[in-house]
């Protein structure tokens, strides 16, 4: 993609010159203010093209690209590039303009455990903090593979990529959410906490967490479908984030005020609770100091799970490990920071791009093979894109 690029050594010399504070500022001249211009929109045509050239080998049926030599890495590689592209929330929305979000969805379905799971982390970066693209992958009908693969897939690591597409999906989505519950999506997560994967049980519990914080009302399916005692049982995890997690499901549900599930943790299972509590304050008093600064979320969880439980405090308070020397009060909010992720001009913004990523070569579309027979496809599909069109600025 940069053989024939804009010459980014040029334009990076031209930005220097023109702002190293060595000289007073002054106006461009035209001359000056086209060639910059020039080498900016290459760059965006380049991506939109790249893009396109990717949406045709996604329409390519699987069996034509192998007869090309076209292997799964290969195509690996060019969802790594897919992916890089669409962290711009514009180019994110434009994949749809251009055709490319349908044959991505149906990337989800490929025989290939690797490429349903690439494809899922793909899907989550155009959906995180995209309300459009969210609408845009509803509207595809996108959220019915990624539970298929989310409830069903024999491999672990496409189950938690497609969950974790679904949890990008349906945050801040009521639509999404509605559907999610529709599809019996709080039965799938009970199943995934039974899981051995560690990392599966902590994008699970996430989601969970997340699910209660906003709707309360959820509390009672919740606890009829048996989460406070799976709840019990991974808050004695030896994975942090994993008990971590599990703490602030059970805090939700202790803290619930809306009548039929109101204190159903403390009057089900007060006895399990009381001592899985009292467990983790006898770890807590006997962890180095060094620890007790990385366990400060579990101290505060501990804490205020037993004050909404037995309207007391905890004897952390007492034996002064609530708060420690040097730690600022109030302490810290332990729940909203798992609900306000940056904004995806973050993720957009060059000056965020670590050396690595800024010096990724561009994967090959293709392997060697014989002459490519997909020319015919290449045309019709070429007409369909420029009939899509590309949308313009953000949604």
């Amino acid at each position: 993609m940069a053989k024939d690029g804009p010459n980014w050594d040029g334009l990076l010399k031209w930005s220097i010159a023109h702002s190293d504070g060595t000289r007073p500022t002054r106006n461009l001249s035209e001359e000056d203010r086209r060639w910059f211009m020039e080498a900016m929109q290459a760059q965006s045509v380049d991506v939109i093209k790249r893009m396109k050239e990717i949406t045709l080998v996604m329409q390519t049926p699987e069996q034509v690209l192998e007869a090309q030599g076209v292997t799964a890495a290969d195509l690996e590689d060019m969802l790594d590039e897919l992916q890089e592209h669409v962290e711009s929330i514009d180019m994110a929305n434009d994949l749809h303009s251009i055709g490319g979000l349908v044959p991505l969805l149906g990337y989800l379905k490929n025989s290939h455990a690797n490429i349903r799971a690439k494809a899922a982390e793909v899907v989550t970066t155009i959906v995180q903090n995209n309300p459009r693209s969210q609408q845009l992958v509803m509207e595809a009908n996108g959220l019915e593979p990624l539970l298929t693969n989310f409830t069903s897939d024999p491999d672990v690591t496409v189950r938690t990529k497609a969950l974790g597409a679904i949890s990008s999906l349906i945050r801040h989505n009521k639509p999404g959410i509605t559907a999610f519950r529709l599809a019996n999506g709080y039965a799938a997560l009970r199943d995934a906490l039974s899981s051995e994967s560690v990392r599966f049980q902590r994008k699970a519990l996430n989601l969970v967490h997340y699910l209660l914080h906003e709707n309360s009302s959820d509390c009672n399916l919740v606890s009829e479908l048996g989460f406070p005692r799976i709840l019990l049982h991974l808050a004695s995890s030896e994975d942090t984030e994993v008990r971590e997690a599990a703490l602030r499901g059970l805090f939700e549900l202790a803290r619930d005020k809306t009548g039929e599930t109101s204190g159903r943790v403390t009057e089900d299972d007060d006895d399990k609770l009381r001592k899985l509590l009292q467990e983790r304050i006898n770890s807590i008093s006997l962890m180095s100091p060094e620890d007790l600064g990385a366990a400060r979320d579990e101290r505060h969880l501990v804490d205020s799970l037993w004050k909404t439980c037995y309207n007391e405090p905890s004897s952390l308070h007492e034996k002064g490990l609530l708060v420690l020397p040097g730690e600022d009060a109030p302490p810290p909010d332990v729940a909203s920071k798992h609900f306000e992720p940056p904004l995806r001009a973050w993720a957009a913004n060059p000056s965020t791009k670590t050396p690595e990523t800024e010096t990724k070569a561009t994967p090959l579309l293709l392997g060697a093979g014989p002459s490519p027979p997909i020319a015919d496809v290449q045309g019709s599909s070429g007409a369909t894109e420029d009939a899509n069109g590309i949308s313009e600025g953000k949604q």
